[in-house]
């Protein structure tokens, strides 16, 4: 089971999923269904809740998704309007809701899918075979083309994250955007046609003219920004000397255990620091530092 801390990766959600069509969808207004609600891509919140009772229908009903079930209660997703949102309903970045603990662990992986969800039929209302408006299919799963007769899936970018080994040692970096001080893992998009291997080599070598040699599959995050999967691995580096891109990095250095648990500790002599611990990258360096990885 994934570590409650690791953002997005829990959920008791029961996916309705594309194969099963309309067929036992349960009524939008059924006594125990509940809703997940978003604005703006922002989740609505009441009470340190993002799961609503069937009397906050307050979507908009073409936006509304059948999730499937928690706990054996039907939930779906919808769009509100910034102008409709009430006001005793808090409007929360999915991030930072995670950061915080600002909602229950479990609901996060929910949540992710939700995002994820509304996200993919904003962004994917024409079909790319034809150009025809596309309808919505098996609840929210599928779009269909009443025209040309293609069905759209939703999609999930797979991304690599890894943690790079040498001995007692381990390759971070910190890129342009990230707060001063701020190191991570190396991450980048698997591109098509290739493994997770050879997706953590070439980004580890395009990034910082290191090659990698084994790589190890350790755990893996939902990130809802908006549909990756952060695929995080552990490589054994084959070269010391680093040559930073600086398009994609301010800085990149080797870093000892005792150093690293500084950092995730947050009493680093130098003030540097390690990202929150509802990211991967996090467990990632707690790994290393617990001899795990």
């Amino acid at each position: 089971m994934p570590d409650d801390s690791l953002g997005f990766a829990v959920s008791r959600l029961q996916r309705h999923s594309a194969e099963l069509g309309e067929a036992d969808v349960p009524p939008a207004d059924a006594e125990d269904a509940r809703r997940v609600l978003l604005s703006d891509g922002a989740v609505l919140v009441r009470d340190g809740s993002a799961l609503h009772d069937a009397g906050a229908a307050i979507e908009d009903p073409a936006t509304r998704i059948f999730l499937g079930r928690v706990d054996g209660a039907p939930v779906f997703a919808g769009s509100v309007a910034p102008e409709a949102v009430p006001a005793d309903l808090q409007s929360l970045d999915l991030r930072t809701l995670a950061v915080e603990g600002a909602v229950p662990a479990h609901q996060l992986g929910l949540l992710a899918t939700a995002r994820s969800m509304l996200l993919w039929h904003a962004r994917h209302g024409f079909c790319a075979n034809c150009g025809t408006r596309t309808v919505m299919a098996a609840a929210g799963f599928r779009r269909e083309c009443p025209s040309c007769g293609a069905h759209h899936f939703p999609r999930t970018d797979p991304v690599v994250i890894m943690l790079l080994r040498r001995g007692e040692t381990c390759l971070l970096g910190r890129a342009p955007r990230f707060p001063e001080g701020m190191f991570s893992c190396l991450a980048g998009f698997l591109e098509p046609g290739e493994t997770i291997e050879d997706a953590v080599r070439r980004e580890t070598f395009e990034e910082t003219r290191v090659r990698v040699g084994a790589v190890a599959y350790h755990a893996s995050q939902p990130w809802p920004f908006p549909s990756s999967l952060m695929i995080g691995c552990v490589g054994q580096a084959l070269d010391e000397t680093i040559t930073a891109d600086p398009a994609e990095l301010a800085e990149a250095r080797w870093f000892d255990r005792a150093e690293v648990a500084a950092m995730l500790e947050r009493r680093h002599p130098a003030a540097l620091s390690a990202p929150p611990a509802m990211a991967i990258a996090h467990h990632l360096m707690r790994a290393f530092v617990d001899g795990r990885a």
